[in-house]
């Protein structure tokens, strides 16, 4: 029988990953609920990974919290835009008919 001589390496963490809680929280109660909701998620298993010494699951829940915050934040953004044009655009059209019918 032959034993493996070659120990293992103890796995060094880095720097904790960052977590993205509090801007998927915001994300989800001002932009857009389902994709703050996942980012929520993600964001939650941060911490709890790194602790148990899953440190590449921390980093990648990090990337998914991320990913999914900045999605919602800019789905959000764009649909917050598209509201105030429309609304723009319709207070533009019933204004010139208004003075239309002077």
């Amino acid at each position: 029988m032959e034993y493996s001589t070659q120990q293992q390496q103890p796995i060094v963490p880095g720097t904790r990953p960052k977590n993205w809680l509090v801007e998927s929280i915001l994300v989800t109660i001002f932009c857009c609920l389902p994709f703050g909701v996942v980012g929520i998620v993600f964001a939650s298993q941060v911490n709890s990974k790194y602790d148990t010494g899953d440190y590449e699951g921390a980093s990648k829940a990090s990337k998914e919290a991320a990913k999914w915050t900045k999605i919602g934040f800019f789905i959000g953004l764009a649909v917050i835009v598209c509201y105030a044009l429309f609304i723009l655009v319709l207070g533009g059209t019933a204004f010139w008919q208004a003075r239309q019918n002077y």
